[in-house]
């Protein structure tokens, strides 16, 4: 069809493609730009350009639907022309349209692409031109005019524009379309068919407009004004201050200052703090009560005040109770404890000793944090905990410097202010999770706090004064000690806290898990009672850990389901729980140990292991396949246990004559060696003497008793070197039957502090050599005597250097 816009024929079919508009309304006569990025709009747009450049926009009415019907979108919308299309970087669509007329959709078709509609144009009475028209038409522009006066994001420009236009509805439309509202207001004024009717909304629209602006500015000017005569009135007591000063009659003191003076003079700090908090005070009664930095000031005084600096609290000098309190907390940790009874000791000699800085180094549940808990309840002394986990900002031990916006003391500090003493517990927990970035190293700050030659005097960035921390008694905690710098290691005395052994845990559950669940459970009422066997099995089979945490966790689950029988019945029973009473409350068992064969074939031969969760037996299988000469090493092992193989078979070739080994017998087969378990991954030098006689037990056919298992690294000489975990390892000979154990002789130590009860039933042989094991093992004649001559020297290496 044909129509008239701006003198300009125009063909408007009455099918086109629509595209729908988020948040904006459009107008004829007006141009937008538009930004499309939605898959339908663009092909819509690309439809309308391969046509006739002609689309009608029509405005949503909930702008957050992604894929609009027909229901989403209001009736009335705009035909509208594009100018310019430009594709940004992003793969949106920038469009230039020229809004031309109103349309009305009749019809609502969702193409597979792109949605077309049939609509019907309406212009509305443009042709009414009377009197009352006229009229509105200047009552509207003189309110705009007054509008744009007091708004300040519309163009005085426009006015002068609007001034010259005769079409009315062309006027109407341009005013609407620089009005500041919302989509929905827009959206009625769009629709509204009749000139005159939208004259009428517009006149009420300005007029409250204009009433709400001038709201604004009277709102506006009066904080203005207000903050005028703050800045008068601090003018102005500048002035009288000055006038006071050159009079004599200024008084510097007011309420505030006093009080601080006085709070100062009952704190009794040393005369350098003293002498800061006097210079920070003065500076204060100088400011302006309500400036900036009279509140850094006065943030900084509270903090002085607040810090104990002369407040500590006696220590309990009872050795028995001391001793008592300890152990009715904590099963074993017998080296700690005893740490701790020695300083109470030197205490009570001297009078006065600097706080000892203890590192307990050990697996996860073991007990170090709540032992520091302890330590503080045992001493009467104040505990608090501060954790190093995931630190990385050396400001978080030092402070911020005032110079920073909302800058307040570093943890150690805020710590000992909550503490409320001098001498309180200090417990840093998890010293070997701290990090590094460019914010600092934390852990080169702590260097000076855990140094006993340098905390007497800690300096913090935002007290700018000295701290007195040598009274604090530092417990830090950790799962490695690897990972602790050695300079800070350096600084501290090492604990190690080895993991639980079963019958240590048996006696904690007894002792306190169980208490403690029943408290927690309100059952202490009920009969419960495990067996021995039933904590044994539950222990085993349904807990591999160093600590207790697990083993909590499963010992409230059995007292949850009794609980929960309990409640159900109404009735109390009496219980006496064994493995299978175990099994029935909370599945079966999750984990199982290795088991040993009674006889095992030749080159089967049982080892020891250490593990994060315990110690394990590791049997050693080794056979000989015919083919050409190598070492195959299977189970996932690790380089250093790749590496004891390795060595242990050149030890054997080197002594070939003394084993009775025919050559031929390494040099024709291939030595083949796997430890079961193949996808758990398996490291360390430990297993070198069982390597050496599971392979000469393969190379013999000589079968090695499974009661019998060993542990030990190995040099190329046949030395045997100490390993560690030993406590573990024998736990898990113990648990499998084993009677007989082999061990280093240089763990002579290390065994003398091992628990009786884990040493009752074995028998342990110490060796210094290979030589010995291999006696230990096949029999004193296995080792034949070399006879002289037989073994080749080594020949010395030719020196090439001319004389």
């Amino acid at each position: 069809m044909k129509y008239t816009h701006n003198d300009e024929k125009l063909d408007i079919k009455s099918r086109m493609p629509l595209l729908p508009l988020r948040d904006v309304v459009i107008f004829p006569y007006m141009i937008y730009p538009l930004l499309i990025g939605r898959q339908i709009s663009i092909n819509a747009l690309q439809d309308a350009m391969v046509k006739d450049k002609l689309v009608f926009l029509v405005a949503q009415n909930d702008p957050t639907v992604d894929n609009p019907k027909q229901k989403d979108l209001y009736t009335v919308g705009v035909v509208a022309r594009v100018l310019q299309v430009m594709k940004l970087p992003n793969g949106t669509i920038k469009v230039l349209v020229e809004g031309l007329m109103r349309g009305e959709i009749r019809t609502f078709q969702r193409g597979t692409t792109f949605i077309t509609t049939r609509i019907d144009i309406f212009e509305g009475d443009r042709d009414s031109n009377d009197i009352e028209t006229e009229a509105l038409s200047r009552r509207v522009l003189d309110l705009f005019t007054e509008y744009v006066h007091l708004h300040r994001r519309i163009p005085n420009e426009v006015i002068a524009q609007l001034s010259s236009m005769s079409d009315y509805r062309r006027l109407a439309d341009t005013i609407s379309a620089h009005l500041v509202q919302k989509n929905d207001m827009k959206q009625t004024i769009l629709e509204t068919p009749a000139v005159k009717q939208q004259f009428f909304s517009l006149i009420d629209l300005l007029i409250s407009e204009i009433e709400i602006l001038k709201i604004e500015q009277r709102i506006d000017g009066s904080v203005r004004e207000s903050l005028s005569r703050s800045q008068r009135e601090y003018y102005l007591q500048q002035q009288m201050k000055a006038i006071k000063e050159e009079l004599g009659q200024y008084d510097d003191s007011s309420g505030e200052v006093d009080e601080l003076y006085s709070r100062l003079e009952e704190l009794e700090p040393p005369e350098a703090v003293r002498t800061k908090a006097e210079e920070e005070i003065k500076k204060l009664s100088r400011m302006h009560p309500y400036s900036a930095e009279a509140g850094v000031v006065r943030s900084y005084l509270e903090w002085v005040m607040n810090l104990p600096w002369n407040t500590r609290t006696k220590d309990r000098t009872s050795f028995r109770k001391v001793q008592k309190i300890l152990d009715d907390d904590h099963y074993g940790l017998d080296k700690p404890k005893k740490r701790i009874m020695e300083h109470l000791a030197v205490l009570k000699m001297a009078g006065k000793v600097r706080g000892p800085i203890l590192c307990l180094v050990g697996p996860p549940g073991v007990g170090k944090t709540s032992l520091g808990k302890s330590v503080a309840g045992a001493l009467d002394r104040k505990f608090v905990r501060m954790s190093l986990g995931g630190i990385h900002d050396e400001a978080e031990i030092r402070g911020h410097r005032r110079t920073y916006i909302g800058s307040m003391p570093g943890r150690i500090i805020q710590s000992i202010k909550k503490a409320g003493s001098t001498n309180p517990v200090f417990l840093l927990d998890e010293v070997d999770k701290i990090g590094a970035d460019f914010r600092g190293d934390p852990a080169a700050a702590l260097l000076e706090v855990l140094d006993p030659e340098q905390n007497i005097a800690f300096s913090d960035n935002y007290l700018e004064v000295d701290f007195d921390l040598s009274e604090v008694l530092f417990i830090t905690t950790a799962n490695t000690l690897h990972e602790i710098p050695i300079p800070l290691q350096d600084r501290m005395e090492i604990i190690r806290l080895p993991g639980y052994l079963e019958f240590e845990k048996a006696g904690i559950a007894r002792q306190f898990l169980i208490p403690k669940i029943k408290e927690q459970l309100a059952i202490k009422h009920l009969k419960i009672e495990i067996t021995d066997a039933g904590l044994l099995f539950l222990i085993r089979d349904y807990t591999r850990e160093s600590g207790v945490r697990e083993l909590e966790r499963k010992l409230t689950a059995i007292y949850r389901n009794i609980t929960l029988k309990e409640v159900t019945r109404k009735k109390n029973r009496s219980y006496k729980l064994a493995p299978d009473d175990i099994t029935k409350l909370i599945g079966v068992p999750i984990y199982q140990y290795a088991e040993v064969p009674e006889k095992a074939d030749p080159g089967y031969v049982v080892g020891l292991a250490w593990t994060e969760t315990g110690g394990e037996v590791l049997p050693i299988e080794v056979y000989l396949v015919a083919g050409q000469h190598k070492l195959t090493m299977t189970g996932k092992l690790g380089e250093v246990m790749q590496e004891s193989a390795t060595a242990g078979l050149t030890y054997i070739r080197a002594n070939l004559d003394r084993f009775g080994i025919d050559p031929k017998l390494i040099n024709d087969n291939e030595i083949h060696m796997h430890i079961p378990e193949g996808a758990i991954p398996k490291e360390g030098p430990s297993a070198g003497v069982t390597i050496i006689v599971a392979m000469l037990s393969a190379l013999t056919g000589t079968p090695v008793s499974t009661n019998l298992a060993m542990t030990g690294e190995i040099s190329l000489t046949g030395d045997i070197i100490p390993v560690g975990g030993l406590n573990e390892k024998l736990l898990a000979a113990k648990r499998v039957g084993i009677k007989e154990v082999i061990l280093p002789f240089k763990n002579t130590k290390e065994i003398s502090e091992l628990p009786k009860e884990l040493l009752k039933g074995l028998k342990l042989h110490k060796i210094k050599k290979v030589d010995e094991a291999l006696k230990l093992v096949f029999g004193a004649k296995f080792i034949k005597p070399v006879r002289s001559g037989t073994r080749k020297k080594a020949t010395k290496p030719v020196s090439t250097k001319k004389k």
